[in-house]
């Protein structure tokens, strides 16, 4: 409900109906088909690095065995690495350091590669089994941005597109603030049916006044 802010500020709408009351949703599109997965990144900068380590150690490691077996010495560094390993106790803090970094960049690839990335793609309905669309997050927003600001009453929209959840903060300078509310809402809903993605974000909606300097 609207009324004044604590400490004398100015009122603020941001949310109707009940409290504990789960946020709006945008109306749901038909599901005709329309099912879509996130976008799965190439990842090509981890790869590729990757690539170029095992590559080259494998390079170096086999260019040493090969030399080995024609009767020249081993390689300084793998005479060394077999005395540290032979030698140096397990809990010795090297040891330890060492054996937490190959954890964590083995831990990181696995992540890399269970998970899709390319979090800032909202994926689109499929009406064509063939055909794959995405929007970006934040051309959907700077959409729902001007259709906002188009409401009369509005003066200022921010809006933040997530996967999940849409958040707008909306400050009107005349008008009841329920009503833009209740514009602000309309708007919306309409905005993302017709933005056509395959999962529809939920809504939150606040709209005060602004800020008297």
């Amino acid at each position: 409900m609207s009324g004044p802010e604590p400490g004398g500020g100015p009122p603020t709408l941001e949310k109707s109906g009940p409290p504990g009351a789960p946020e709006a949703a945008a109306p749901q599109a038909p599901e005709d088909g329309g099912r879509a997965g996130r976008f799965w990144s190439a990842r090509r900068l981890p790869a590729a690095l990757v690539a170029l380590v095992v590559l080259g150690a494998a390079g170096v490691l086999l260019y040493d065995v090969a030399a080995v077996r024609a009767g020249r010495p081993a390689m300084s560094w793998r005479r060394r690495l077999a005395d540290e390993l032979a030698t140096r106790p397990l809990d010795n803090a090297w040891v330890i350091g060492g054996a937490a970094a190959a954890a964590l960049i083995g831990l990181w690839l696995l992540v890399l590669a269970v998970t899709p990335g390319l979090r800032g793609v909202l994926p689109m309905r499929r009406d064509t089994p063939d055909v794959r669309a995405g929007l970006d997050r934040r051309a959907a927003a700077l959409v729902l941005r001007d259709r906002v600001m188009e409401i009369s009453g509005v003066q200022s929209v921010r809006v933040d597109v997530g996967r999940h959840r849409i958040r707008t903060r909306a400050r009107s300078h005349f008008r009841d603030l329920e009503e833009v509310r209740a514009d602000v809402d309309t708007v919306l809903a309409d905005g993302v049916r017709e933005l056509g993605l395959a999962r529809h974000p939920r809504l939150s909606v606040r709209v005060s006044r602004p800020v008297k300097r």
